[in-house]
């Protein structure tokens, strides 16, 4: 307990109650002595002590009518409240408990006793109010830490965007034909995510995803093309063989290169989604893509899903070696693919949501 004085109210009326306990309490603390209930109200208008001991036998306004006030008003009823009386009875004492007092002293009070009770009282509010500032603080710095966290996590979050954006810019910015390519096929894989999860399509495995995730790694399944030359990635024309064998290559280099990431860094959910869009988005159901020539869905879920929207979007956009076509005929390609160049299953749900791949390639224009 702290060694500043402590204040106490002493209630009774009867005056030599009050000699007795001023005398036996006055060395250890500052004690005000009252012989009414109104006079304790009237003093608690400008002091609030500690500690009241209340005499429960009063005329006008007893103990337990005095207690209910106090107890009502937020000013008052922290303070602890002591019963004297000279009462003995059992309901009495569970009475004055049940209505707030936090201990009951027999009349006539034996000094020493009443300075232990007091001591004990006075450091349980005490530690009583040392535990709701420790609370408090810990709520606010609880807040605090919270707050950095947040902070944090958001810059931590906006630099991976900033640095994975930036990166799938790159790639597009020495590709003269394909502006806007990485924006579209983020968009195709978010209508295609909904509607797989609206319609049931591979829902375990689309509920096992992060989607958040999905759509800040798939920006980098082109990655691999800058081990592509300019020559090649802008051709005006065709490929022959032995060019397309090498830009066949992106995708095992785009691999290699978010492994080397992943291997420098503990955060690596999001890249190894990403590792899946740029090693399998070409891969073909019928076994005849690549890199691996996998078949069926032994191609990665994302890799298949990404197969649609990045062939879609390569069909509805003007390249070197052939105008754009309509959505209708870019649509009907998709539709021919399925069993063979797509996976069946997301053939059927992009029959339904193709409107939206149109509406996507009509707003974002490279």
């Amino acid at each position: 307990m702290d060694n500043q004085r402590k204040t106490i109210f002493l209630v009774d009326d009867d005056i030599t109650n009050l000699t007795i306990g001023k005398k036996a309490l006055s060395g250890t603390y500052n004690v005000f002595t009252l012989n009414s209930a109104q006079g304790m109200f009237n003093m608690l208008e400008n002091i609030a002590p500690d500690l009241i001991l209340l005499d429960v036998n009063m005329p006008e306004m007893d103990g337990y009518q005095a207690i209910e006030i106090l107890k009502a008003n937020n000013y008052t009823a922290e303070i602890p409240v002591i019963f004297l009386t000279a009462l003995s009875a059992e309901e009495t004492e569970l009475k004055g408990l049940s209505m707030g007092a936090v201990d009951y002293i027999a009349k006539p009070f034996s000094p020493p006793l009443l300075l232990k009770r007091l001591e004990i009282h006075l450091l349980v509010r005490e530690q009583k109010h040392i535990l709701v500032e420790q609370k408090r603080e810990l709520i606010l710095l609880n807040s605090h830490l919270e707050q950095i966290v947040d902070e944090k996590t958001t810059t931590v979050v906006t630099l991976k965007n900033a640095i994975l954006s930036t990166m799938a810019e790159l790639v597009e910015y020495r590709d003269a034909i394909t502006g806007g390519h990485i924006v579209r096929t983020q968009q195709y894989i978010k209508v295609l995510m909904d509607a797989m999860k609206e319609h049931d399509v591979y829902k375990r495995e689309v509920s096992l995803m992060d989607e958040d995730h999905v759509l800040l790694s798939c920006q980098l399944h082109d990655v691999g093309k800058i081990s592509v030359s300019d020559a090649i990635l802008n051709k005006p024309a065709k490929l022959d063989p032995e060019e397309f064998e090498i830009i066949k290559k992106h995708t095992t280099f785009g691999g290699k290169v978010i492994q080397r990431l992943i291997d420098k860094t503990s955060e690596s959910d999001f890249l190894e989604y990403a590792k899946i869009f740029a090693v399998a988005h070409h891969e073909k159901w019928d076994g005849s893509g690549y890199p691996e020539g996998l078949a069926g869905e032994t191609i990665p879920l994302l890799g298949r899903m990404m197969a649609i929207g990045d062939v879609y979007d390569a069909l509805v956009e003007t390249r070197p070696y052939k105008a754009a076509f309509n959505h209708e005929k870019a649509t009907a390609i998709i539709l021919e693919g399925r069993g063979t160049h797509f996976d069946p299953q997301l053939v059927d749900l992009f029959e339904k949501i193709n409107p939206e791949f149109n509406r996507i390639s009509e707003e974002i224009k490279g």
